[in-house]
């Protein structure tokens, strides 16, 4: 009970000074590195290994509470503005996802991940 109490309050300060969430019951192996604070959630039905670095703006989380879990493996490097939503996937080992990322497949590890951007104007009103 007072170690619930105590995670209970600690999670509310990390929300109220840095405008992260990272909600009770993730799993995070040691050496999380947070660049910037700002808007960064993180859900429950998540287990993230060691040595795990997330930037501002990124949301991990799932997209229906179905019993599945977000595995994120050891030494993944999540750039700012990244969206990894899903009913369940796996992200390997040494993996960097480049900013501005939507994930919803699962990673396999040594690689690099980026979303393609493009520069057209839908419509002009």
């Amino acid at each position: 009970k007072i170690n619930k109490k105590l995670s209970a309050k600690i999670n509310r300060k990390l929300i109220i000074k840095y405008n992260t969430e990272i909600e009770l019951g993730t799993k995070i192996g040691v050496g999380l590195y947070i660049g910037h604070h700002g808007g960064i959630v993180i859900s429950n039905k998540s287990i993230i290994g060691n040595n795990f670095t997330i930037r501002q703006c990124t949301t991990i989380g799932i997209k229906e509470e179905n019993g599945k879990f977000i595995q994120i493996g050891d030494n993944v490097n999540i750039g700012a503005h990244t969206c990894i939503i899903s009913d369940g996937l796996t992200i390997g080992d040494n993996v960097t996802i480049g900013a501005m990322s939507f994930i919803n497949k699962d990673i396999p590890s040594d690689v690099t991940v980026y979303t393609e951007k493009t520069n057209r104007i839908i419509s002009k009103a």
